[in-house]
C-alpha cells in the first residue's frame, strides 16, 4: 500500500539573475510572458528540468539515456548477452521501430539489458518479440519487470516517459515544473557589439569586422516546483525513496540554464524558498500584480510570496494539508541546502522498502 499517496513537497523559489538570456526563444530574444497585463521575463519548465537532469549526473546519481538510438544501445547488449554481430543488429532493428517512432526515449540499461538476456532464449528471433509491428505481451511484461529506475533511471521516475507504440512502458512523472516567471514587469534591452580582426597581414586600416547585436534581460523569477511523493513511491517501488528526494533537491539547486554563460554568466542560485510538505491539491503563487519597486525587487518579492502563500493557507483551512515546511535563505534560523535535503529526506525515510 502506498501510504504517501497525495503527498508532495512544493517548492516556491526566489531566484534573481543580473545581465542574462537563460532561455532563448526561435530568434534568440529572451523567452517572455504577459502576466496581470504586463510583459515579464519566461524560462520555460523544459529548459530548467535538463538541467536538474545534468546536475542529477554531476551528483553522482545513475540517470537513464534520453536518446533516438535506442537500435545502437540494443546492439550493444545483444552482442554483451552472446549474439553475434548480425543477429543483434537484425534484432534490435526490429526491436526499435516497434518501440519508438522517430522520438527520443528515456531508456535505462537495465531494460536493454533484460531485453538482450530474454532475446538470448529465442536466438535473437524478431519474430519472438514483434508481433504486427508491436512488441509482444512477453517482451513488454520483460521490459516492465526490469526497469529499476533506483538503480539507473531515477531520471524516468521524476520526469517520467511517454512510449506511444507501448502504453504499457508509460511512466508518470513525479516531478512538476511550473514555467519560471519574473515577479515584476521587464523589458528586454540591446546589446549592441563589435569584433575586431587581429590583422595578421596588415591589410585593415580601420573598423571593426563584424558588428552584431542580442537581446538581454535582468529579473528576479519566481518558480514553483511539485514533487508528487506518491507517484515518486509508486514508481520506485518504495525503495531509495530518501536518496531520491536529496539528490532532487540538491540538483534542483545547483540547476541553472546553460544559455549564454561565457557571456553573460548568470550563475546565481537560490535567494529564497519556502518548502512544504503538504497533502492535497498543489498551489503555485500567481505574482499577478507585478511588485513595483526602485530598489530591487527581491525584498517585495520575498514579503509578496510570503503574504501569497500564507493567504493561500488562510483559505484552505483543513485542506492545506501542511505536514513539515522549511524556509531557505533567511537570515535568522538560516539552513544550508544540506539540512534542507536532510530534513526532507528524513520525511520520507519511513517509507522505504528494502530492494
Amino acid at each position: 500500500m502506498n501510504t504517501l499517496k497525495g503527498y508532495r513537497i512544493e517548492f516556491h523559489i526566489l531566484q534573481s539573475f543580473p545581465v542574462t538570456c537563460l532561455n532563448r526563444d526561435d530568434v534568440g530574444a529572451p523567452k517572455s510572458a504577459v502576466v496581470g497585463g504586463v510583459p515579464r521575463a519566461r524560462v520555460s519548465s523544459q529548459c530548467w528540468k535538463r538541467q536538474v537532469r545534468l546536475q542529477l549526473q554531476e551528483l553522482g546519481v545513475k540517470t537513464a539515456l534520453r536518446t533516438k538510438q535506442v537500435e545502437g544501445i540494443l546492439t550493444k547488449a545483444c552482442v554483451e548477452a552472446g549474439a553475434d554481430e548480425e543477429k543483434a543488429k537484425v534484432f534490435s532493428e526490429g526491436f526499435a521501430k516497434a518501440l519508438v517512432d522517430d522520438a527520443l526515449l528515456f531508456f535505462s540499461e537495465s531494460e536493454a539489458r533484460a531485453v538482450a538476456e530474454a532475446a538470448l532464449t529465442g536466438n535473437f528471433s524478431v519474430e519472438a518479440a514483434i508481433k504486427k509491428n508491436a512488441l509482444t505481451p512477453a517482451f513488454k511484461k520483460i521490459h516492465k519487470k526490469y526497469f529499476k529506475p533506483a538503480e539507473d533511471g531515477l531520471d524516468i521516475a521524476l520526469f517520467g516517459r511517454m512510449v506511444a507504440q507501448a502504453p504499457e512502458l508509460n511512466v508518470s512523472a513525479a516531478a512538476s515544473f511550473a514555467h519560471a516567471i519574473s515577479t515584476h514587469r521587464v523589458d528586454s534591452e540591446i546589446e549592441f557589439f563589435t569584433a575586431l580582426d587581429d590583422d595578421p597581414m596588415g591589410i585593415i586600416t580601420q573598423g571593426s569586422a563584424h558588428m552584431g547585436s542580442l537581446e538581454f534581460n535582468s529579473a528576479t523569477y519566481y518558480r514553483y516546483v511539485s514533487l508528487d511523493l506518491g507517484q515518486l513511491a509508486e514508481t520506485l517501488e518504495g525503495v531509495g525513496l530518501a536518496h531520491a528526494v536529496s539528490s532532487f533537491v540538491k540538483a534542483l539547486y545547483l540547476a541553472v540554464p546553460s544559455a549564454r554563460q561565457t557571456t553573460q554568466t548568470g550563475l546565481h542560485l537560490w535567494d529564497y524558498a519556502r518548502v512544504l510538505v503538504r497533502r492535497g491539491q498543489g498551489m503555485q503563487v500567481s505574482f499577478e500584480s507585478p511588485v513595483r519597486s526602485q530598489e530591487g525587487f527581491l525584498a517585495p518579492s520575498i514579503a509578496a510570496l510570503d503574504a501569497a502563500i500564507a493567504r493561500q493557507e488562510k483559505q484552505a483551512g483543513s485542506l492545506y494539508g501542511k505536514k513539515a515546511e522549511f524556509t531557505f535563505g533567511r537570515a535568522e534560523n538560516e539552513i544550508s541546502i544540506d539540512e534542507l535535503a536532510e530534513g526532507l529526506a528524513s520525511f520520507v525515510k519511513p517509507f522505504e522498502v528494502q530492494a
